[in-house]
């Protein structure tokens, strides 16, 4: 089975979402790894807040399969996606890791970028997996965010119980 770390982020009605997101992803993978959730200023765009986390599965799903069941819980939450990029979101699920596997797999590309530029990401991350490698730097993700610039994107952890 393949250790999957991913990316939740939601800034619209935003506890629905998560709640609904952790739902879907326990019924499928079962017990899920699952950080602090930490709120933090929209980035490339005015817009809400978001709230945001990362969780642990693990799946026999190869990326492909896997991110396809992953845009299905999006879906259902509401994710509309014809606006641009950078935009609210009723749900946002990212692969950022699968295993150690590098470069671009069944249209994923692995890490995910967002791993080195956000805090909303690389936070979450370190305190859910300090001691993991990140699979072309080779640093720990408690190591990276210590180097992180935290000037550049604020963020704070907020109440959020689940289930």
């Amino acid at each position: 089975m393949a250790e999957v770390f991913l990316s939740l982020g939601s800034n619209i009605d935003r506890e629905r979402h998560i709640r609904s997101g952790l739902d879907a992803l326990a019924a499928e993978f079962g017990t899920l790894r699952v950080s602090r959730v930490f709120e933090s200023e929209a980035v490339g765009f005015d817009g809400d807040d978001f709230y945001n986390l990362v969780v642990g599965i693990h799946t026999d799903l190869p990326v492909g399969r896997l991110a396809l069941f992953l845009r299905g819980i999006e879906d259902a939450n509401g994710r509309l996606r014809a606006g641009p990029k950078f935009s609210a979101r009723t749900l946002d699920i990212d692969i950022l890791t699968y295993d150690d596997l590098t470069g671009t797999i069944d249209g994923v590309k692995l890490p995910r970028g967002e791993i080195q530029k956000n805090a909303f990401v690389l936070q979450p991350l370190a305190e859910l997996a300090p001691q993991h490698r990140h699979p072309l730097t080779g640093q720990t993700f408690a190591q990276m965010w210590a180097e992180y610039d935290k000037s550049k994107q604020k963020l704070w952890p907020v109440e959020f119980d689940w289930p």
